[in-house]
């Protein structure tokens, strides 16, 4: 069958993805940033499609001590052939403009998908081997520690908390994909004829887009007697006094007490501004979080918590004065334990 020509403001927008995807080669497409008290400003290494930017030397010094590999652009093969991948689907895309087929678009916005799987799975793979092909004669050695990166989001390394995120390069990545992916659903539903339906199966594809891309900026569950406390660096054993907070670019720290975490944001080198949300624990269900915030907190000597915080939060004032029963105390909000 016939396929017919996409509409002409369709092909404008490929032809300027096309020449946006090509410019990637010049811009970093992944960044990941490192933050300990050491270094208060941060670490970050760029990755672009045929080298490596950032504090690369200074990474490398870091991972000599604890095992890891150095850094080395000529070790990666996929930096000599990245740069080809990018012009070529930039080629492509733009083919499609010129040619204005339906069916150039679908199988470009297949294969491009393809192309985004393979990638993720070979930058995962290689963050794995990264950080779980540890030299055995390292001068730190942490029994069952690996050091494997997060692929995107945050994840809590010893003492550096490492982000990992698209630079502007990916972005446009992820951009590309979008716009394809867009273009491909208004041209099924206009082939269709089915006009009513293309704008909401747009802005699906849209949510469904940055719904799958954007990182989990919520609570995460604690593992007790694994994950350790940001401020004190002891294990977290009882859950039901954990809490943690989430910085504005999505980094996670969890904390043993409450009292710990207060501690941990008053320390000089850190910008409370950052901070995006506070979490405390439900005494009642550990595991459950709790908004800061909106939570009902009981002070209470009786409470024991690991770091004699002895706070505990609820969910409401039946919850807290039930509890007040075993733990005499006095009740309080967030705001008046943080003045």
């Amino acid at each position: 069958m016939k396929s017919n020509p996409i509409k002409g403001y369709i092909r404008i927008i490929l032809a300027i993805t096309a020449v946006l995807l090509f410019a990637v080669t010049y811009l970093p497409i992944w960044q990941i940033e490192l933050d300990a008290p050491q270094y208060p400003e941060g670490l970050k290494l760029l990755i672009y499609a045929n080298r490596l930017d950032g504090n690369v030397d200074i990474i490398n010094g870091l991972n000599h001590y604890i095992g890891m590999k150095t850094l080395h652009a000529d070790d990666f093969v996929e930096f000599k052939i990245l740069p080809y991948l990018i012009g070529f689907f930039s080629l492509l895309i733009l083919a499609t403009a010129i040619i204005g087929k339906r069916s150039f678009l679908y199988t470009v916005f297949i294969l491009f998908v393809l192309f985004g799987i393979v990638a993720m799975y070979d930058f995962w793979k290689w963050e794995y081997d990264y950080g779980h092909n540890l030299d055995p004669n390292a001068a730190i050695k942490v029994p069952g520690m690996a050091y494997q990166p997060p692929l995107i989001g945050f994840k809590q390394l010893l003492n550096f908390g490492a982000y990992s995120i698209p630079a502007s390069g990916g972005w446009i990545f992820i951009g590309t994909g979008v716009v394809l992916l867009v273009c491909s659903v208004f041209e099924v539903r206009k082939q269709k004829k089915n006009k009513s339906l293309a704008t909401p199966a747009v802005a699906v594809a849209l949510l469904s887009i940055f719904a799958f891309t954007s990182c989990n900026t919520g609570p995460q569950p604690i593992k007790a007697g694994t994950d350790q406390c940001a401020f004190c660096k002891m294990g977290i054993s009882d859950t039901r006094f954990a809490c943690e907070l989430i910085t504005q670019k999505g980094k996670l720290y969890k904390f043993d007490d409450v009292h710990c975490m207060l501690e941990f944001v008053a320390s000089p080198e850190w910008d409370k501004n950052t901070v995006k949300t506070y979490y405390v624990a439900n005494f009642n269900r550990p595991g459950e979080w709790l908004e800061a915030e909106h939570a009902v907190l009981l002070k209470s000597d009786q409470l024991k918590s690991p770091m004699g915080g002895n706070i505990a939060a609820f969910t409401d004032e039946a919850a807290q004065k039930s509890a007040m029963e075993n733990f005499p105390g006095i009740l309080q909000s967030w705001k008046d334990i943080t003045q």
